[in-house]
């Protein structure tokens, strides 16, 4: 029989042959967009629109639905998908003042002007631009003369304001116009210490999303200082918020709450997991008392760490454990239950509070961090702000002790996540902000890389460098130093506290009088630093380049080390800031290390590796990179010594030249220290921050030779003999000597 009629035959037998399930059209095409889709064509597929910066999609996404048709997510009436132009909201009013131009809604890339009548002094941005995620730059601007007890408020774009008396106990209300949508404090009120409660009220556009460059400084503003030092002297300036001052003996819990529900998919939620772990990282280098509790949720929370498990104190095992997060752990249970998470948070305080005890010091010290990440909007449970009350209530959060609580809700995505949810279960204070829409995990992951920038910080904390791309050289490695006798520079150093440098001895071998020499520390009002004099000068004894010329050897650089102690004390910033030196408590505290670690510690985890990459600094301040030879590879490394044959033309035995007090580099691609850079901080970077393990002392090769640029260096010729190669002070060789001389400038641990 033909093949062709049997199938015939069985099709009234199968109807499921006759019927392939039904799949959804393919002319979605977006005018000027792209778009993409979940499960292709079928059935339960989303199909997601995007747009160029600057528009954004209408409607912004599509789902299949069993009978083959679309369903956009407000009517399922088939409309053309368009890329539309973002607008930002335009003034509805401005107090004692005139704004230009006036439009219903403003174009990106469009300005707003502002001016205040005569008798008012305006405060705020006199010009705003409208940026392409559909929000203004800049500040509210208003128009303010001093007369109440709390400054004007004002009234941000789009807004209307309700209240006009600014007494104390005086209360304001803000509604948005037209359909959007109102962040912040819907009501304010004039509190006895001139500030208004609760944080400004922002009215945006539904489409409208943050930008990791905006969020990231909002969000770890309190968290920097929280964590960054003990009592930071840097000023309030702009929007750059309160700071919480946190004693060392304080204690700060942080809770990670991370949506797993169906929304979410598996690699965006790998992303809050990474995002979640690069910050509990940053958090456990600073120097106080930290507690991370990680609670997944979908339906229900699944707690995956507790305060009140002593590993939640355990940078090792909160990473091991965020690790090891399941998103399938809540494939039975798929909806998002944003009240029970923030429940189960509730209950563990209270857990904490009966071990404590409600009236103890050791509870109501306690800081309390919550971050939420979620893609959308809480579809069961019910509303997660009884929850939050609860919360606000265990720990008697007043005025007083506003600091005591900070909930952070951040949004993840393009679609259904709502600004309503997100700004309700938010902490609203004055200057802050709390809640966060960023477009995508990308993003999210951005803002977690930069969000813990202590650069701003100016406590003494050691080993901090500004790692954001558009740092300067010298915020980059603030310890660094310039030498010089009178106007020549000769050397370089690095601080390692707020009035001591290290640098090299050999500097100094044909000085004799130090009161013409000056120090160069970065200062962030000059471009090229401010001068130092020198107050003390402490060479080590055992420092004599020609110790050994009987034996051969023109020159020898043991003992080449040295201390200047500088006649004021630094002013610490961006700037400058010490490095850390190992073996001292502060870079124990740095390096996440147990109390009771030795110097050996430090040694076997920075040089722990037989090419262990580092850095030093150029004549023109850019980072340039080395490896460290160890074990086996140093005595490789200084067997090259034996080829000079021009320095040493009669030498046995390179470790009568190269003694192990030094450091080895300059094999394969490493730079080579320039002269003129001796003295000069070898460090590595560890847990984002940075130690030093060396300093600069000589090499067999000069790059800069002959050159008058400080950015002219040239790599040593191929098959050069001897081959280039550089010799640093080991300072764990030394550390007797630093003992003797910084006994009483750093703290010390057992060797």
């Amino acid at each position: 029989m033909d093949p062709l009629v049997v199938l015939f035959c069985l099709l009234p037998l199968y109807p499921g042959l006759a019927a392939a399930a039904p799949s959804c059209p393919q002319n979605v095409n977006i005018s000027g967009g792209t778009f993409t889709l979940s499960h292709g064509w079928t059935p339960g597929s989303l199909l997601t629109y995007s747009c160029p910066q600057g528009s954004y999609p209408s409607p912004a996404s599509r789902l299949c639905k069993s009978n083959g048709q679309w369903q956009t997510p407000r009517s399922t009436r088939m409309i053309k998908a368009v890329c539309k132009p973002v607008r930002c909201p335009a003034p509805v009013s401005f107090e004692h003042g005139m704004y230009t131009p006036r439009l219903g809604s403003h174009p990106v890339g469009g300005n707003l002007s502002f001016e205040c009548e005569d008798g008012f002094t305006l405060r705020g941005s006199s010009v705003r631009q409208c940026r392409p995620n559909g929000l203004w730059d800049g500040e509210t601007a208003v128009c303010d003369n001093g007369a109440g007890h709390c400054p004007n408020p004002g009234i941000s774009l789009g807004a209307v304001r309700t209240g006009s008396r600014f007494g104390l106990g005086d209360k304001v209300s803000y509604r948005c116009s037209s359909n959007l949508v109102l962040t912040g404090s819907a009501e304010r009120e004039c509190q006895s210490n001139g500030v208004w409660s609760g944080t400004e009220p922002i009215c945006r556009q539904p489409y409208s999303y943050d930008f990791p460059e905006d969020v990231a400084p909002a969000l770890g503003t309190s968290l920097s200082h929280v964590l960054g030092a003990t009592n930071p002297t840097q000023k309030k300036k702009g929007s750059l918020g309160r700071k919480i001052q946190i004693q060392r003996s304080g204690h700060l819990n942080l809770y990670l709450l991370l949506d797993a529900s169906q929304s979410v998919s598996e690699d965006n939620f790998l992303t809050f997991r990474d995002s979640a772990s690069l910050m509990v990282d940053r958090i456990f280098s600073f120097e106080i008392n930290v507690s991370v509790a990680i609670i997944t949720f979908a339906s229900q929370p699944k707690i995956i760490m507790s305060v009140l498990n002593d590993n939640s104190r355990d940078v090792t095992e909160v990473i091991n454990s965020l690790d090891n997060v399941n998103y399938k752990d809540h494939e039975n249970g798929t909806g998002t239950n944003t009240h029970e998470a923030l429940n189960s948070v509730y209950i563990m305080m209270n857990n904490q509070m009966q071990r404590l005890g409600m009236e103890t010091k050791a509870w109501q010290e306690i800081r309390h961090v919550i971050i939420l990440l979620t893609d959308g909007k809480s579809n069961m449970g019910g509303s997660p702000k009884p929850a939050v009350d609860n919360i606000r209530e265990i720990l008697n959060i007043n005025q007083k002790r506003n600091d005591y609580l900070d909930i952070y809700a951040i949004g993840v995505g393009k679609l259904d996540v709502d600004w309503r949810e997100l700004n309700e279960l938010a902490s609203k204070k004055d200057g802050e902000r709390h809640a966060f829409i960023l477009q995508d995990t990308r993003a999210l992951y951005q803002v977690f890389e930069h969000m813990l920038d202590v650069s701003k910080l100016t406590d003494t904390i050691c080993g901090v460098g500004n790692m954001s791309a558009n740092a300067s050289n010298q915020e980059r490695t603030p310890w660094h130093v310039t030498i010089k006798p009178k106007s020549q520079e000769t050397c370089r150093g690095a601080l390692i506290s707020d009035q001591w440098v290290l640098t090299a001895a050999h500097c100094f071998r044909n000085a004799q009088n130090h009161s013409l020499w000056r120090v160069s520390v970065g200062d962030p009002d000059s471009q090229w630093g401010k001068e130092f004099l020198i107050e003390k000068v402490v060479i080590s004894l055992g420092f004599d380049v020609f110790a050994k010329k009987n034996q051969g050897i023109p020159e020898f650089y043991g003992d080449d080390i040295a201390l200047l102690k500088l006649a004021q004390k630094v002013k610490m910033s961006t700037h400058a800031r010490p490095i850390c030196l190992p073996c001292t408590v502060e870079a124990n505290l740095a390096l996440r290390r147990p109390q009771r670690s030795t110097c050996q510690d430090h040694e076997t985890e920075l040089l722990n590796k037989l090419s262990v990459p580092a850095h030093f600094v150029a004549l023109n301040g850019s980072k340039l990179n080395i490896n460290l030879k160890m074990g086996t590879e140093w005595t490789s490394c200084i067997q090259v010594i034996s080829q000079d044959k021009t320095t040493f033309p009669n030498l046995t035995d390179v470790r009568e030249v190269v003694t192990d007090q030094f450091l080895c580099s300059g094999s394969q691609e490493d730079d080579n220290p320039c002269k003129g850079e001796s003295g000069g901080a070898v460090f590595l970077e560890r847990r984002f921050r940075f130690f030093q393990v060396g300093l600069v002392s000589w090499g067999l090769y000069n790059p800069c030779a002959g050159a008058t640029d400080k950015n002219s260096r040239k790599k040593a010729p191929r098959g050069k003999v001897p081959p280039p190669r550089d010799f640093h002070i080991n300072l764990f060789r030394l550390q007797p000597w630093l003992r003797q001389h910084l006994k009483d400038v750093l703290n010390f641990l057992p060797l």
